[in-house]
């Protein structure tokens, strides 16, 4: 039975080692018992070392610890890497070991309603203005199949976008069908989500509060249905530049075209084909980065509050989901007295905005017991650029967090552990 004023004692996190994707398991120990919610279980690249069945071990250790039941499972929005791991296969899949743990609710954005329609009560746009952006969301997986397409045709030589990026971007993308409809089938409950709507959570969570900050529907803010390049007021973006732009003397007229030899054509053939190939690439790319973001910005925000302690997961929210959040005076309540963090996006450089990190107060330089403690799950070298200042994770932004709080990243489990536990007594 749950503890006399309902809260539970302890909060367990576990943070697994999916590569470049999310996978947290929440335990709430209670005198007696213990409930267990699970936020992601997805993966876009393993780590090197790790076995092909490797989120097959995962959802075995997720049912260990679990004792076989799940109470929740929360899907913060559709990218691959995180719903991968909810995928079946023929009753042997990893999204049927999790189906099997029977949880009792369901938690997605409001975008996966299968109605995708606003209450009525509070809607102040047009129902079809609403469908349309959730139909644009959908018509993103075309182009992320295009995008996977394309990659593959890619020569070696093509240089300003390469065919791994491309295809990182267009696999994160595609639908995972199997795992939109394992999640749609696992439970009986469901909630969809946006700012400030009732979580459902609590019904399974007996003495915890779960206060929904995002995302915003189109009625809330429109904000999410666009994306912002840059703001370096903002982002964990700008750094001094070092060196001359330019080097000095005479330079190439085309400095990055590709000698060749052989039979496949002049060199000038050969610079066209590739300059032709760059531009359909780029424009391709650009397309699907768009779209990758729109996607991360319905991403649901949850914080858990439990006797006074606060536990932050923003899944992959960027700039323009958390701008809504930020506006409101309850948010801006809430959010100085958060003691842990799990990092957006990967640690991404536009998804831990900076007037949100200066409102958590229990940042600190020095080490102590009410210290901010922030995770990520990510994965180096797999997105981004260091000459543009947009690799994940951010080096700038893992340097402040290693500064200001107790920092934790999935990239220093090593096998044979699948994960890392943080405890926290309540």
């Amino acid at each position: 039975m749950p503890a006399k004023d309902g809260s539970p004692t302890k909060l367990s996190v576990v943070m697994y080692q999916v590569g470049f994707g999310d996978c947290f398991l929440l335990s709430f120990t209670y005198p007696g018992e213990s409930r267990h919610v699970l936020i992601d279980f997805g993966s876009t690249g393993l780590p090197t070392d790790a076995p092909s069945d490797e989120l097959m071990r995962i959802a075995a250790d997720v049912k260990a610890r679990t004792g076989g039941k799940l109470h929740a499972v929360v899907e913060t929005h559709r990218h691959a890497d995180h719903i991968s791991g909810f995928a079946t296969k023929n009753g042997k899949g990893p999204g049927d070991v999790i189906a099997s743990l029977n949880p009792d609710l369901v938690v997605q954005p409001w975008t996966e309603d299968p109605k995708a329609a606003p209450d009525a009560k509070q809607a102040t746009a047009t129902a079809s203005e609403i469908k349309g952006f959730v139909a644009s969301l959908d018509a993103m997986h075309n182009v992320a199949a295009a995008a996977v397409a394309e990659a593959r045709m890619l020569s070696r030589g093509s240089a300003a976008v390469t065919a791994g990026q491309l295809a990182f971007l267009g696999e994160k993308n595609l639908k995972n069908l199997s795992a939109v409809q394992n999640l749609q089938a696992m439970s009986k409950r469901h909630r969809y989500l946006n700012y400030g709507a009732d979580s459902g959570l609590e019904t399974v969570l007996p003495g915890v509060a779960v206060h929904v900050l995002g995302p915003p529907t189109l009625v809330q803010s429109n904000a999410i249905t666009k994306e912002t390049s840059s703001d370096p007021t903002e982002f964990w973006q700008l750094q001094a530049l070092t060196g001359a732009r330019f080097s000095a003397g005479r330079r190439a007229l085309f400095p990055r075209a590709v000698a060749v030899e052989g039979a496949r054509g002049s060199s000038s053939v050969q610079w066209f084909r590739q300059r032709v190939q760059n531009i359909r690439s780029e424009g391709l790319f650009e397309l699907v980065r768009s779209l990758d973001k729109q996607m991360n910005n319905t991403s649901v925000i949850l914080l858990f509050e439990i006797s006074g302690k606060l536990f932050l997961f923003p899944g992959d929210a960027q700039l323009e989901n958390w701008q809504y959040a930020l506006s409101q005076p309850e948010t801006k309540k809430l959010l100085p007295g958060v003691d842990f963090y799990k990092v957006g996006h990967h640690g991404s450089r536009n998804a831990t905005p900076k007037t949100m990190w200066a409102l958590l107060k229990n940042k600190s330089t020095v080490r102590s017991s009410s210290r901010l403690t922030t995770v990520v799950s990510t994965m180096a070298g797999k997105f981004g650029s260091v000459a543009k200042a947009t690799e994940v994770p951010r080096n700038t932004l893992v340097a402040e967090l290693r500064k200001e709080s107790d920092y934790s990243t999935t990239q220093d489990i090593k096998r044979p552990a699948l994960s890392r536990v943080l405890d926290f007594t309540i």
